[in-house]
């Protein structure tokens, strides 16, 4: 149950992020304008329920509100809120068994409403930043090498739910493709995903290890946030990775800028190239399909230069 918002404690009241209102105001979606409008009451209830006091303006992730506080004791930490979903499900129980090595710590949560109380971290120091792209990959690399090690707990979303999920709803959705040499892209990575499937892993996934989700700590120099964890193969990690900085590798030729990540991310956690190419072409084929059921009835072009420049070398 949320916690109902105090009469004598709590926030002075904050405006909602635009960007927020963005992503869960549409017109049609009912629950998370809902979620929208019960927010600032839930924030305060959470303040209260964990003894907070505000320490700075809200801002937000990609999905939920970020509030700066402090807590009794004078630690500063954050307070994130965000709508319960499937995919952030495992998100407390991943949290804690990762127990800040490598990532963010959890320092208290309740998964029903969808919030978690965590460590500062330097939010105006995101690893996106690093101008040094070695650097970056390096960071990458050593932080999903140290968090794919760590077995997954019990209950979490499963990769091998997942790829027979996408290998079901494959064939209905490669007719949606305008583009003949795409639908045979998203056909062969369906392939790869169903060789996999009965070997999907029992790794604790991040599932969204880019830059972007980097912060600079103190405890670390650099700790992972927002993960959507789910257990499986490390193969399937690595698409994040691959794809960030899109603009700069396509200005200088894709085969050179993809090889050199490919291989750089597979020995750093110590993966089969041929079973970590298989997993990479599967995110290909996620992307692909929540593209199709958006409406899209094209590939991204980075998806494409991807997938083909893996194909091509798969062997090497």
């Amino acid at each position: 149950m949320s916690p109902a918002p105090s009469p004598d404690f709590g926030s002075p009241a904050f405006e909602v992020p635009g960007a927020l209102i963005s992503s869960y105001g549409a017109p049609g979606d009912t629950r998370g304008r809902a979620w929208l409008a019960a927010l600032p009451g839930l924030a305060a209830g959470f303040l209260d329920r964990w003894e907070l006091r505000r320490d700075g303006p809200a801002g937000h992730g990609t999905a939920g509100l970020v509030l700066p506080v402090v807590r009794a004791d004078g630690t500063p930490a954050v307070l994130r809120l965000q709508p319960p979903a499937e995919e952030n499900s495992g998100v407390a129980a991943g949290l804690r068994a990762w127990d800040g090595a490598g990532a963010v710590r959890l320092l208290d949560a309740d998964p029903v409403a969808g919030a978690q109380l965590l460590e500062r971290l330097d939010a105006g120091r995101p690893l996106s930043a690093e101008p040094d792209e070695a650097v970056v990959l390096g960071v990458l690399a050593g932080l999903m090498a140290r968090l794919s090690a760590v077995p997954a707990p019990p209950g979490m979303r499963r990769l091998a739910d997942i790829a027979a999920a996408m290998a079901e709803q494959a064939p209905g959705a490669l007719p949606l493709l305008r583009d003949p040499a795409e639908r045979e892209l998203v056909r062969t990575c369906a392939a790869a995903v169903a060789e996999l499937a009965g070997e999907a892993g029992d790794r604790l996934l991040h599932w969204d290890l880019h830059d972007g989700n980097v912060l600079a700590g103190e405890r670390e120099p650099w700790l992972a946030i927002d993960p959507e964890p789910l257990a499986g193969d490390p193969g399937f990690e690595l698409w994040p990775a691959l794809d960030i900085r899109w603009e700069k590798v396509a200005e200088g030729g894709v085969t050179g800028p993809v090889l050199y990540r490919f291989d750089l991310l597979t020995e750093a956690l110590g993966l089969d190239r041929a079973r970590a190419t298989g997993w990479t072409l599967g995110r290909v084929l996620q992307n692909a399909l929540w593209d199709i059921e958006d409406g899209k009835d094209a590939l991204e072009p980075a998806q494409v230069a991807l997938a083909t420049t893996l194909l091509e070398h798969r062997s090497s």
